[in-house]
């Protein structure tokens, strides 16, 4: 089951450091929505806020109509899917996968069969079958983030989150990848926010981009959108390279919830 995401007044500081100055946003069910700005603007204390692994000093988190704030790290049930993988080297991909169902208390855990079915279910989908024998070190950067975004799809999550999944890959691995994930989130709808600084990236796969600098976010909208009509200075600098030829069209339907969402 996806929900949309609800982001509300969000505020972080770190020492003196005030990383989210009072942030606000709305994702709808089976949106993509990229976090997209330098290095230091708040985007992945954002991510993590919303994952429950930083405790917000301010504001909200809801999925729908719940408070994040009130449940369990278990409860959110989020996917999340790492920069560097962050697989369990000791662990066969097979394993890797399975983690977070085994990991269940015993009541909510699935069988055996039912998770090896599932398992095999999505290496199919991340275009690895027969990949399952294999550990970490066997495999390329590619093929290690397919593994990552599978277990981060085993448990069936409310909300996928990604920060910077292709930044530690090359730039031909990164663009087919892109074009991959795009293609996968069409066939699975999960409500997805990812992080990153890539402008490119941002523009081809996002449904909407949030530009954030310094803690706040300077602007909301379609990639077409930004593109043509940028709302500060910074934005209009920061997307300055971004080729119009790699802008994602929008999806209307989900375009009106979220205007429909917004005027309530």
């Amino acid at each position: 089951m996806t929900v949309s995401v609800s982001i509300r007044a969000a505020a972080k500081s770190f020492s003196t450091y005030p990383a989210l100055k009072g942030v606000s946003l709305e994702v709808a069910p089976g949106e993509l929505v990229a976090l997209l700005g330098p290095s230091g603007s708040g985007k992945t204390t954002l991510l993590r806020a919303v994952a429950g692994l930083e405790c917000l000093d301010a504001g909200d988190v809801f999925f729908g109509d719940v408070n994040a704030s009130e449940l369990s790290l278990r409860e959110r049930r989020i996917g999340f899917v790492f920069q560097h993988y962050a697989l369990f080297r000791h662990m066969s991909v097979m394993d890797n996968i399975a983690f977070g169902l085994r990991a269940r208390p015993r009541g909510s855990r699935p069988g055996d069969a039912q998770i090896r079915a599932r398992v095999f279910e999505l290496l199919s989908l991340v275009q690895l079958a027969g990949l399952e024998s294999r550990y970490p070190a066997q495999l390329s950067g590619g093929q290690r983030q397919r593994v990552a975004l599978a277990r981060a799809l085993a448990i069936d999550p409310r909300v996928l989150l990604l920060d910077e999944p292709f930044g530690a890959l090359d730039a031909k691995v990164r663009k087919d990848l892109r074009r991959w994930l795009r293609s996968l989130h069409e066939k699975t709808g999960h409500t997805t926010l990812f992080v990153t600084h890539d402008q490119d990236e941002a523009f081809e796969l996002a449904d909407r981009i949030a530009i954030l600098n310094g803690g706040v976010i300077e602007q909301v909208g379609t990639p077409a959108d930004i593109l043509s009509r940028p709302a500060t200075p910074f934005v209009r600098d920061f997307i300055a390279d971004v080729s119009p030829a790699a802008v994602r069209k929008p999806n209307l339907t989900w375009l009106r919830d979220v205007q429909a969402t917004a005027a309530q």
